[in-house]
């Protein structure tokens, strides 16, 4: 059985109890930690989350935890979290505004982020006849889901262009919600004029619709480095299972080698991994965009976290918020020691 899609998890969260994601019920020898506990992982079927795509195809978590995880899959980071706080998910990837606003909710009990996993791989996609900012004006634009770090970033951009948008779609510009694959169909079809979207749905825009990049996010960030994709733990299974969390970072940061060190090999893995979760592998061309935009890091970036919940607050997303305690990176950096690498930080 394949992972279950974002809205089957809406659906368990609405009360179903229904939970049969896969990706790992059968048991193997066990983690070396003598913890027999069967880790839930949520990622995104997107490159930006190609660390979990790798991770899973490649057998790497398995390799770690002594089982293979069970995986559930979600369109965007609002839903994940939602995962998170019912107990669906033990750990999942998350773009840095779901993680933020899943650590307000819970007034910093809920959730903690102990990894970074990748930066970069985002964009403002639009038809050819658009030109500037100003030429959204009174267009519709997509992201992936209200609030989450996509959405964010496309109503900070119109806001400094001096362009409002409100939550329900009007203002200036009618930014509309909707899963990315509705994306890619409402874009061919003329019923939206662009999207602000995480890879690898902004390159297909590009080359499967001819859509034009009117913004690269990297272009926006010091260095162009910026988090789009965190590593984040239910605080309650840190505090139970600080050994299998250990574990899973040791899988993060091997993923992470691989696909730094054999690009051509991770596409594939990633590839492989995508086609089993949506049925349809990518094209070679866009493959190759997709991981050129995108970089693969255990660093949180954590000054571009900080930003980020700056730029929701300045959108009407989010109140002023203390982030202090967000963050426990210290069983990262055991592994990043233990291998020889940097410590990563929290600042």
């Amino acid at each position: 059985m394949k992972p279950r899609s974002a809205a089957f998890a809406l659906a368990l969260l609405a009360g179903t109890g229904l939970l049969t994601a896969c990706g790992g019920g059968d048991k193997a020898s066990g983690s070396s930690s003598g913890d027999d506990t069967t880790v839930k992982l949520g990622f995104f079927p997107n490159i930006t989350h190609a660390t979990a795509l790798v991770g899973v195809q490649k057998g790497i978590f398995t390799k770690y935890l002594g089982k293979a995880p069970k995986t559930l899959t979600f369109n965007a980071g609002p839903a994940a979290t939602e995962a998170i706080f019912s107990g669906a998910v033990d750990a999942t990837y998350v773009g840095p505004n779901p993680a933020i606003n899943a650590f307000v909710k819970s007034h910093g009990q809920a959730i903690k982020i102990i990894s970074g996993a990748a930066s970069g791989g985002a964009a403002l996609i639009v038809k050819p006849s658009i030109k500037s900012a100003g030429d959204l004006r009174g267009k519709k634009i997509a992201t992936p889901q209200l609030g989450n770090t996509q959405d964010v970033a496309l109503r900070y951009w119109l806001k400094q262009q001096g362009l409002k948008t409100d939550k329900t779609g009007g203002g200036d510009v009618h930014v509309v919600p909707q899963d990315n694959s509705q994306t890619l169909q409402a874009f061919a079809q003329g019923q939206i004029d662009g999207a602000w979207v995480p890879e690898p749905y902004a390159s297909r825009l590009i080359l499967e619709d001819k859509g034009k990049k009117l913004v690269d996010e990297a272009s926006l960030w010091p260095g162009g480095k910026f988090v789009i994709t965190n590593l984040i733990v239910r605080t309650e299974f840190l505090k139970k299972h600080p050994d299998l969390v250990k574990k899973l970072l040791e899988a993060q940061v091997e993923a992470t080698d691989y696909i730094n060190s054999d690009k051509a090999g991770a596409e594939q893995a990633a590839n492989t991994e995508l086609a089993s979760l949506t049925g349809k592998p990518l094209k070679q061309a866009a493959l190759d965009a997709t991981f050129k935009n995108v970089t693969f890091t255990n660093d949180p970036i954590a000054s571009s976290l900080n930003a980020s919940a700056q730029h929701a607050e300045a959108v009407g997303l989010l109140d002023h918020v203390d982030l202090k305690g967000i963050y426990d990176l210290g069983p990262l950096n055991e592994v990043l020691k233990s291998k020889g690498k940097p410590a990563v930080s929290e600042s």
